[in-house]
């Protein structure tokens, strides 16, 4: 068996965090007896400078004839200011629409040695945190209807917040699905109180939970939720919510985690094709300086394996591996403390590498 993977290794560090991914997923290909072929294509900044376009016909083209697409990061300071159409993030937002990769999934995880390095105190932790949060990537407020105009002589804006319930049950389905394989135990985020789109979410997720009758449904308002994450984060399992609540929340859960180097993600839709990429930026400020984590981006290659292409054992030790290599010691800058030794992208690589088995 061989698979096709379309690497768009973006901006800034996302070259030196893909690399680093590529030989991890080689490792475990060669182990687990299954063949990788590799295609580059650009998107972002580095697009925008190529081809003056964020997203080139060729690179959705390349994209879609794959098992599944790995991203680096896209954007940076030198795109500011930019026409939207020209902005790195445009492209982003346009592979997902194209791929039709309406849910991000986003897992939010602290790994045992990295525990002081959470906000949050250890008995507020408590045991362990795992959380996975479910989002709506393509409908909502991010692609409704928006628009300048002049309200009596005072310039105003709108952006408009819509789901119908097509929307709204697919993404449920893979959150009350992701519950069912987890703890099963679901959570509903709306703001039902005061949107009706949130009102219109809430019925489908009631209507919905009678299919699956051994996962537990509940309900939180948004800003309910966001001091839930920080008070006590351990009574959640799956989380599943709307295109910016979703935004907001992971991010929140990401800070939680400890550090956003350390977090992957997957971007799906209705086929086995998806999108992984780790949920940091391009940190066009480290770029090449070797001091990148590359393991949020391997992380989201255990993702890949497992979703896309069905390879879960080699998913499974992937995950291993990277526990193994913090286990062990190795930091890089953004998760090494006063006294521990910090150790370059490249040989965070190798360590991953050689505790792959």
């Amino acid at each position: 068996m061989s698979y096709k993977i379309t690497l768009l290794r973006g901006d800034g560090i996302g070259p030196e965090i893909v690399g680093q991914a590529v030989r991890v997923m080689d490792k475990a290909a060669a182990l687990y007896g299954f063949g990788i072929e590799y295609a580059d294509a650009l998107i972002g900044g580095i697009a925008v400078d190529t081809f003056n376009d964020p997203l080139p016909r060729e690179t959705v083209d390349m994209c879609k004839s794959s098992d599944a697409v790995l991203l680096g990061a896209v954007g940076g300071s030198k795109w500011e200011g930019l026409p939207a159409h020209l902005l790195p993030e445009t492209g982003l937002l346009g592979i997902r629409k194209e791929l039709a990769l309406f849910a991000n999934l986003r897992p939010a995880r602290i790994f045992g040695p990295l525990r002081e390095a959470s906000p949050l105190k250890s008995q507020i932790i408590g045991d362990a945190l795992d959380i996975l949060i479910v989002r709506e990537l393509t409908g909502g407020i991010y692609f409704g209807d928006r628009g300048r105009f002049d309200d009596n002589g005072s310039p105003a804006a709108f952006d408009t917040e819509k789901y119908n319930v097509d929307e709204i049950r697919r993404i449920l389905k893979i959150g009350f699905e992701s519950a069912m394989g987890r703890g099963k135990k679901l959570c509903s985020v709306d703001k039902a109180n005061v949107l009706e789109s949130s009102r219109l979410w809430r019925q489908t997720a009631v209507e919905m939970a009678k299919e699956y009758p051994e996962v537990e449904l509940r309900h939180l308002y948004v800003d309910n939720c966001a001091m839930q994450l920080v008070i006590n984060p351990g009574q959640f399992d799956v989380i599943v919510t709307s295109n910016m609540f979703g935004d907001i929340l992971s991010d929140e859960a990401s800070v939680i985690s400890g550090s956003i180097g350390m977090l992957a993600s997957a971007s799906l839709g209705s086929t086995k094709l998806g999108l992984y990429e780790p949920i940091h930026g391009s940190a066009p400020d480290i770029a090449g300086q070797h001091k990148a984590n590359p393991l949020a981006t391997i992380l989201s290659c255990a993702m890949l394996m497992r979703y896309s292409l069905g390879e879960s054992d080699a998913a499974d030790s992937i995950e291993k591996a990277v526990a193994k290599t913090l286990d062990d010691g190795f930091r890089t800058a953004d998760i090494c403390k006063k006294g521990e030794k910090c150790v370059t992208t490249e040989q965070m690589g190798d360590a991953v590498c050689e505790r792959l088995l």
